[in-house]
């Protein structure tokens, strides 16, 4: 795994010495790689053998902190999803005049090896080190080359994230001084701690509130919609592709197996919250004209459901929150590109200000509508199949909190199909006139993600069997 690391940190060095449009294609060739070798872990590994791919290498002996990582079933799926997702990103910046297209680049790899790095850190420290490094990128492209008022945006993203990263990182110190001596950093060191209830009550939250601003769940949302509307595009799809996926993802890794008890004491509460959240995002979500801000609150949504699902702590629900992280990464991901195409051609995001664009698009009306149909879980596609487990799930711990979950469905078709029905049909406006169909570069960014929305969503066993055996010994190790 530490490759796969160090290719996009590297590649972003030397991107960032380049001049002009050779560093996307740099930067494209450099991503693709990371991909390949990604498929070559993916295809070597093997779902019934716990962590592999280790390297774990003293760092700072005298602390007991190693540079030790590897993947299982649950990380090695959030590693292909940010491989895949990455180069695709890069490829949506073509065409594009963005100011300074190297360091613009350079900071989308860097991104990349910080979120590959949060995926697969089993020490404390590494982790939290790469949990912060993710963070500096996007600051740095939302800042510099984001829209109207960017910069108080930003620093409002920034505080919201440092002010979490601050509690998580005092529960780690506690947990790393709770080791015996010699201390260490080491995750398998903490889950085997003998916490009393009431401190794993406390922890919880030291660790939770850094990852629900993350996520983000109600109501620790409010940066979101602002963050993700002003934000490059490029910069939007990390963020909502990937990098909320690391606040879910450290449920799985750094709050259930370390503080079972504190889990199961505040689930309850936590699942309204992501529920109140899923209701709420939905509702602002349908009263939306700025498309780009309909999707944050889309994606706030169906992230409440993924929350909900993983404190369920049962193997559906958990399954499901797993392949969600996937399909809504594919699905956001290919949304926000639509957008912005949109966006090029018409110099506008408002849905009242648009109509008729499939009088002149019929490639660009067909992926639109693969990727709205995904977003709206679609049988057949991939929406569905983690939707289906999240809401089993939630039916298993509690009927009237499913059903109330279930309104997503409902909700999600109403906004999405007002959208699309908006600004795909109707009469044509003055900004919609001379709107024209897909670039091939542009085909080449959405034709694999609308392929992967009917291949996860036909055969969603080739992603489950992947995580379902590392599911099964958490839960058993959790519930002993």
């Amino acid at each position: 795994m530490l490759i796969l690391i160090l290719i996009p940190l590297l590649a972003g060095i030397i991107t960032a010495f380049l001049r002009g449009e050779n560093a996307k294609k740099i930067a494209f060739g450099f991503a693709l790689t990371e991909f390949a070798v990604s498929l070559y872990y993916v295809a070597n590994f093997n779902s019934t053998q716990g962590l592999q791919f280790v390297t774990n290498v003293p760092w700072i002996k005298t602390l007991g902190i190693n540079f030790y990582v590897g993947v299982d079933g649950i990380s090695i799926l959030l590693v292909l999803l940010t491989t895949l997702l990455v180069p695709f990103i890069i490829l949506s910046t073509w065409g594009k005049d963005y100011k300074n297209p190297a360091t613009f680049s350079a900071l989308i790899l860097f991104m990349e090896s910080a979120l590959v790095g949060v995926f697969t850190a089993q020490d404390a420290f590494l982790y939290y080190l790469f949990w912060e490094a993710a963070l500096i990128p996007v600051y740095f492209l939302a800042a510099i080359w984001g829209g109207e008022n960017r910069i108080q945006v930003t620093f409002k993203f920034f505080i919201y994230t440092v002010f979490g990263s601050l509690f998580m990182l005092i529960s780690l110190i506690y947990l790393y001084l709770q080791t015996p001596l010699p201390h260490t950093a080491d995750i398998a060191a903490y889950t085997k701690l003998n916490l009393t209830p009431e401190v794993q009550s406390y922890l919880f939250w030291g660790l939770f509130i850094a990852f629900a601003i993350k996520m983000p769940i109600f109501p620790f949302h409010t940066w979101q919609p602002d963050t993700y509307t002003i934000a490059p595009t490029p910069a939007t799809m990390l963020l909502s592709g990937i990098m909320l996926k690391m606040g879910i993802y450290s449920l799985f890794r750094w709050l259930l197996p370390i503080v079972p008890k504190g889990v199961e004491m505040w689930a309850t509460p936590v699942i309204i919250l992501a529920i109140i959240g899923i209701v709420y995002g939905a509702i602002i979500a349908i009263r939306q004209q700025d498309m780009k801000r309909l999707l944050a609150y889309s994606s706030f949504s169906h992230v409440g459901l993924m929350a909900a699902g993983v404190f369920c702590l049962n193997a559906q629900a958990l399954q499901g929150a797993l392949v969600q992280m996937l399909a809504h990464g594919i699905n956001v991901v290919g949304l926000f590109y639509v957008v912005e195409l949109i966006y090029q051609r018409t110099n506008s995001r408002q849905i009242n200000e648009l109509g008729g664009i499939t009088q002149t698009t019929p490639i660009l009306t067909v992926y639109f509508t693969i990727l709205l149909l995904g977003s709206v879980a679609l049988p057949l596609t991939n929406g569905f199949v983690g939707e289906f487990l999240l809401l089993s799930g939630l039916f298993q711990k509690n009927v009237w909190l499913a059903a109330v979950a279930g309104l997503t469905i409902i909700f999600g078709a109403v906004y999405m199909l007002r959208m699309f029905q908006g600004v795909m049909f109707g009469e044509k406006t003055e900004h919609t006139q001379n709107i024209k169909d897909l670039s091939l570069t542009e085909n080449l960014v959405l034709l694999p993600l609308v392929i992967l929305v009917f291949w996860i969503g036909m055969y969603p066993s080739t992603f489950l069997n992947l995580t379902e055996p590392a599911v099964q010994a958490m839960l058993k190790a959790i519930t002993k």
